[in-house]
């Protein structure tokens, strides 16, 4: 099963233009710190600002966020980025014919359902301002415990 980084990449790039506003903005310098290509990035910043969390300038490394870190939340970015926007998976190919087969699509349908509902609403209430806070904090952390 592969997993999907775009929610935690996207977080990433919007929390490096807000702490690096006045370094090098590179697709190149902000993949570098991702760990990915250049190119993801600029495929990512291109979704972010559509859903209108950045500008930019072609031509220019000038970047930055169109809103305050503390006017977007979680949810805004994992619904303005493209991906599965289901955060549990049923498999669809149980057996019909068994108790447990025959039943359990639909049992995890409502208990899926509820968990992610809840998920949503938490995602709601953290801000990449919150993000921001708690990389500089981790950052200062690092600083004092050398």
């Amino acid at each position: 099963m592969r997993f999907s980084y775009k929610l935690s990449d996207a977080i990433h790039i919007l929390a490096f233009l807000d702490i690096y506003r006045d370094g090098d903005l590179s697709s190149k310098m902000i993949a570098a710190s991702i760990g990915s290509n250049a190119s993801v990035v600029r495929n990512l910043m291109s979704e972010l600002r559509e859903s209108g969390f950045i500008t930019t300038r072609q031509g220019a490394v000038t970047p930055m966020l169109a809103k305050s870190p503390t006017e977007i939340s979680l949810y805004d970015v994992y619904i303005a980025i493209s991906i599965d926007h289901n955060l549990l998976h049923i498999d669809p190919k149980t057996n019909p014919d068994c108790i447990v087969g025959g039943n359990i699509q639909q049992t995890l349908n409502g208990i899926y359902s509820e968990i992610e509902t809840t998920a949503y609403d938490r995602m709601q209430s953290i801000s990449i301002s919150d993000v921001i806070k708690d990389i500089l904090v981790l950052q200062q952390h690092k600083i004092t415990n050398v």
